[in-house]
């Protein structure tokens, strides 16, 4: 499984006009399966997302995660972290897992964090979406779950 990582002041997700999902102060994060993973890798990436400390502490250290801080996750699917781009000029996507698993993947982190954090948001599956945030920091981190 392959995240972005971005640390945000706010976030939002737009689906046809209309707002789908919003955070302030949290984690967007987007997440891409791949035709290898499985409930396993779901459950360890929400994991490490909830436990990551990227958020900084009195001194300004990054030693705090967004459960000690109360903030809220964005979970976007986005198959294109998946991108092979060593040959030509188009990326090829074969590394993504197929549509079905995909969507059963993200579907099922957005069960396990809604079951372990407060404040979830998500995208749309196969959407087309439009994303807006302001980086905090900028912190993004990748993240792979294997």
């Amino acid at each position: 499984m392959i995240g972005l990582v971005q640390r945000v002041s706010e976030a939002r997700v737009v689906v046809d006009g209309a707002v789908v999902g919003d955070i302030g102060r949290g984690l967007l994060v987007f997440v891409c399966a791949e035709p290898a993973d499985g409930d396993a890798q779901a459950a360890r990436f929400v994991d490490k997302l909830l436990k990551l400390r990227i958020f900084p502490d009195d001194a300004g250290k990054m030693n705090r995660s967004v459960q000690d801080v109360g903030g809220g996750l964005l979970l976007v699917s986005q198959f294109t972290l998946a991108a092979d781009t060593s040959g030509g000029h188009r990326p090829g996507f074969a590394a993504a897992a197929p549509p079905d698993v995909g969507r059963r993947l993200y579907e099922r982190v957005v069960e396990l964090a809604r079951a372990a954090h407060p404040q979830v948001a998500c995208g749309v599956f196969g959407a087309d979406m439009k994303v807006a945030l302001v980086n905090d920091g900028p912190v993004t981190i990748p993240l792979r779950i294997a």
